[in-house]
């Protein structure tokens, strides 16, 4: 249900981008900086939760990243019309529930690694995978609500997604919590930065945030140039497929993960996505454009949870710091990676598939990286923080 917030807080409000801008009268370029907020509250969170949680502790902070969240959510339905100025209104509910959503992020992760379950990196995979199905039902879910209630009646829809965390703070507060490490015994953020493997992992996060992000924000262009589609359904063709086969890929790592050989089923993916990104890129046809962007999807799915249990395994003793700065990195890549593609895009007269050409060198070094990565396993046994 943490994670499903999760995608709850980062897919609601770009649904009402439009209406936003019809009903506030809020510029577009400024529409554009509600996402910039939601980001770069959450690369904070990351950064604070390196440095603080592990004194705070986790069940406060993860009980907080609910209250948050549900605040957040509860704002977004009333501050707009509390406040002189509507986007203002519209800013602080998103970094409100940012705050819960970067919370969420970063300790859902190592609560899960610190149970005891038999096969950690399917178990994360299967964790990771309820963003999707949360990213995947906030969009049907709200199409669906506004087609019958109208988008005129969106205020009570934010209203019924704050249940969500608020029925969730409820259970963070009384389930069983193990700690990860010892208190006081994790690897501090100087320390994690001294060993090579770390910006190795570092690196990887940056490149599957944004080969993920730099797609799914285009899919639904691509949706609506291939199809001849409208904005609702150029969506859910686009970003809600892609969502599905990330889910699927998650999934299929969680449920067969004992048998397959995490390295493998990465450098697979890697390749996957370097061939979808060629074809998004280079097709003429705008359907296996639009087929390239969905099982773009599928090729990221591993990488972000598999990323996060290479580095536990490697540093057991890594802690919330290490949970912390690799989520950062994640985010990191999801700002820069749709930027950088729509920046090119626009200088190269808006041609989309420029944009794309360009996006290839993320999933490139990716595949990069997983090379460095798998090198390094082979031929280093596993780091103790001594």
């Amino acid at each position: 249900m943490g994670f499903i917030t999760q995608a709850i807080a980062a897919n609601f409000a770009p649904l009402l981008f439009l209406k936003f801008h019809s009903d506030y009268h809020i510029s577009l370029g400024n529409i554009a900086l509600i996402s910039t907020f939601f980001f770069f509250t959450q690369l904070l969170v990351d950064l604070f939760c390196a440095k603080f949680v592990d004194h705070i502790g986790y069940r406060v902070c993860i009980v907080a990243s609910e209250i948050f969240a549900a605040l957040g959510l509860l704002g977004l339905a009333f501050l707009p019309d509390f406040l002189p100025d509507p986007f203002i209104g519209i800013i602080c509910s998103v970094i409100v529930y940012a705050i819960g959503s970067g919370l969420i992020e970063v300790l859902c992760s190592p609560i899960i690694e610190a149970c005891p379950f038999e096969n950690k990196e399917a178990t994360m995979s299967l964790l990771h995978s309820f963003y999707c199905w949360g990213a995947v039902g906030t969009i049907l879910i709200s199409s669906l609500f506004f087609l019958i209630f109208g988008i005129d009646n969106w205020k009570w829809l934010a209203v019924i997604w704050a249940i969500i965390p608020a029925v969730n703070t409820y259970n963070f507060m009384t389930c069983p919590i193990e700690p990860l490490v010892d208190n006081g015994s994790g690897m501090g953020i100087k320390n994690l930065f001294s060993r090579p493997f770390f910006w190795v992992a570092i690196c990887l996060m940056i490149c599957s945030g944004a080969s993920e992000l730099a797609m799914a924000q285009w899919a639904s262009a691509y949706a609506e140039a291939a199809l001849g589609l409208s904005k609702a359904l150029g969506d859910l063709a686009g970003p809600c497929m892609f969502a599905v086969t990330m889910g699927i890929s998650r999934i299929i790592f969680g449920k067969y993960g004992e048998q397959l050989d995490l390295m493998k089923f990465m450098s697979g993916s890697g390749i996957l996505c370097v061939v979808c990104y060629l074809l998004a890129a280079l097709s003429s046809s705008p359907i296996i454009g639009l087929i390239g962007c969905i099982a773009c999807g599928f090729s990221v799915g591993i990488m972000w949870p598999g990323t996060i249990s290479i580095s536990s395994k490697t540093f057991p003793t890594g802690g919330t710091a290490m949970f912390s700065l690799l989520a950062m990195a994640g985010d990191l890549g999801g700002s820069i990676g749709p930027g950088i593609v729509g920046r090119i895009t626009q200088n190269a007269g808006n041609n989309i598939r420029i944009g794309m050409g360009f996006g290839l060198i993320f999933p490139v070094i990716l595949l990069f990286m997983l090379f460095l990565l798998y090198r390094k396993k082979s031929t280093q046994p596993q780091i103790s923080n001594h």
